[in-house]
């Protein structure tokens, strides 16, 4: 190292060399709903290791002429400290000048001044479920202030803590901010709409445990087919204007009916390098404890009324030991008991790691076309493009796509839980409280098969004893993770590979058949990735604890989030990468 390398110099705030904002035009989508994320960071125009001779004015009004180019091999300790200074000054540039959404909320909480529509678990209640109003400013309070002591002072009704409001405030190193992004209002809890997803929830609960290939083919789902058609305002997928044995509980996404119900990397062996995970006969095997059929939880109103105070609570984080005791396994997934069963203890982003494995060591999938190693004659990828960058990426967009959704759940909406709303409808039928319940569900089918299912009760019976967990619905966390990480295994690979061999599962979920349908020659890795996403996002509605819009338009922050970080990511690499290109949620193409 010489003298020049030894001395400690400010970085200059030069012309970047790689042209990273590309125009005032660089916005953030306004809505998750429309979610187009132009370029942050320009074109690379030149091996990494180079420094344009280019000049620029510093704010100081100073000009800087930059060094002469330089391979990257051959750069000073200073060199690289200044090129190194650009990549983070100018990235942090191109997300300062992104405007700022409006973050808008469905106004439940004015409308509603005593706070019913909106989150309001683990505070005291009334006997109707009813928040306290002092405990629910203490919330607020805390919310608005953003003090660590405030958070501290919010009043709770029992031994239940709430989850983690402060993450919705926390800043990241890459990727758009979590709060230059933002999702649409929910549905008002007196809208037609949300009076559609309930029904479309109290059905799920009762088909818990038919069996995806029986949809259509017994009474329970031929019901809720019906009675779905019948509402006025259902947003769920549907085929030539109604909802079908093929749609029902699908998340609508592209590709997502192309065969069997449950993306084939739930299904695909499970083996972590020389682990391997095997079922009874020793053959390496994807299978899950499940809960047993017919337990459900929060079906009487004494139990509903402590869980929404947090009185005699089971502690969170939730895993195995706090769930049902009632387990029936290991299983396939094959039911939306399963489904529910999954996401009560997974880890946000294990399905895709599983996923992610499966595409590397098990299928082999060709890496994304615009992988710069694939035309290599001399080096193969590996800690950039290569196995361990994709397994690491799972687990990084999940963290930062988590930050921006509890900006959103606490500091933006505060949405009620279905479980709530189930307990609006109990006691205006049968405490005659004016909660502003929809004549959809009143009038529903539904309503009427959960009051026999629940020996007179309208609540909504849910797959766990806890209910949902302590923090506000919209939008959901899981789907939040699924929308990145999908969006992330469509980058990655060539999203066009088909999948060889499909499988399915049988109705009992204890072995795999192979998948013989017409369109199994179509199943691909952008099907199985979308598939995957709504699996898990609508086991949370099949568990009881999610509204449907929470996880489409979760789904769509989460690619928000993802694009962004592979936008910032690109920016880093000294292969000549042109950009990943794939296709979004939307069905329209991207390249980042």
């Amino acid at each position: 190292m010489n003298s020049q390398d030894q001395k400690e110099t400010k970085p200059t705030k030069q012309a970047t060399r790689r042209g990273f904002l590309k125009g005032a035009a660089s916005t953030v989508a306004a809505t998750a709903g429309m979610v187009a994320l132009p370029p942050l960071l320009g074109e690379k125009s030149r091996a990494f290791g180079q420094i344009t001779g280019s000049t620029s004015t510093t704010s100081s009004g100073n000009n800087n002429v930059s060094n002469t180019p330089t391979a990257f091999g051959q750069q000073s300790a200073q060199q690289r400290a200044q090129t190194a200074f650009e990549i983070r000054s100018n990235a942090a540039q191109a997300e300062f000048n992104l405007p700022q959404p409006q973050q808008l909320n469905n106004q439940d909480e004015v409308r509603f001044p005593n706070f019913i529509g909106n989150f309001t678990k683990a505070l005291p209640h009334d006997q109707f479920g009813v928040v306290n109003q002092t405990a629910y400013q203490s919330l607020l309070t805390a919310l608005k202030s953003g003090s660590p002591a405030d958070f501290e002072n919010i009043i709770l009704g029992g031994t239940m803590k709430i989850g983690d409001p402060q993450a919705g405030l926390a800043f990241d190193m890459e990727g758009v901010d979590s709060h230059k992004v933002t999702m649409p209002p929910g549905p008002p809890i007196d809208s037609a709409l949300r009076a559609g997803e309930m029904v479309e929830l109290y059905w799920a609960a009762l088909a818990r445990d038919v069996p995806f290939s029986m949809y259509g083919k017994e009474p329970i789902t031929q019901a809720t087919i019906n009675d779905l058609n019948r509402l006025s305002n259902f947003q769920g997928p549907k085929v030539n204007g109604l909802v079908t044995p093929q749609t029902l509980f699908r998340g609508g996404l592209a590709g997502e009916s192309i065969g069997p119900a449950v993306s084939q990397f739930f299904l695909m062996p499970a083996q972590f390098g020389a682990l391997a995970v095997n079922d009874s006969t020793g053959n390496p095997a994807q299978m899950y404890n499940v809960q047993v059929p017919g337990v459900d939880y929060m079906k009487d109103v004494q139990s509903f009324l402590n869980v929404q105070s947090g009185i005699n609570a089971i502690p969170g984080p939730f895993n195995l030991a706090y769930g049902p005791t009632q387990i029936l396994g290991p299983r396939f997934l094959k039911d939306g008991r399963g489904l529910a069963s999954f996401v009560h203890v997974d880890e946000l982003y294990q399905a895709y790691f599983m996923a992610t494995l499966n595409i590397l060591d098990r299928l082999n999938t060709p890496f994304n076309p615009g992988n710069p190693y694939l035309n290599s004659k001399t080096q193969f990828p590996f800690g950039t493009f290569g196995n361990p960058h994709a397994i690491t990426l799972v687990a990084e967009v999940s963290t930062r796509a988590l930050h921006a959704q509890w900006y959103q759940k606490w500091f933006v909406h505060r949405a009620l839980r279905p479980e709530s709303f189930g307990g609006l409808v109990e006691f205006k039928i049968h405490k005659n409280q004016p909660f502003p319940v929809h004549n959809d569900v009143l009038n529903s089918g539904a309503l009427q098969a959960i009051l026999k299912n629940n020996n007179g009760t309208a609540l909504l019976p849910t797959a766990f004893p806890e209910g949902c967990p302590p923090f506000p619905a919209l939008g959901s966390g899981h789907s939040t993770v699924a929308g990145a990480c999908a969006t992330f295994i469509k980058a990655f690979f060539d999203e066009n590979f088909v999948i060889p061999n499909p499988v399915a599962c049988s109705t009992d979920g204890t072995q795999l058949v192979p998948y013989t349908g017409a369109d199994a020659g179509q199943i691909t890795i952008l099907t199985e990735a979308h598939k995957i996403a709504s699996n898990v996002g609508m086991g949370r509605v099949h568990a009881g604890v999610h509204w449907r819009s929470d996880h489409t338009e979760a789904l769509l922050l989460g690619e928000a989030i993802a694009i962004s970080i592979l936008r910032d990511q690109r920016a880093t690499y000294n292969e000549n990468f042109q950009g990943f290109t794939f296709t979004k949620f939307d069905g329209t193409k991207i390249t980042v």
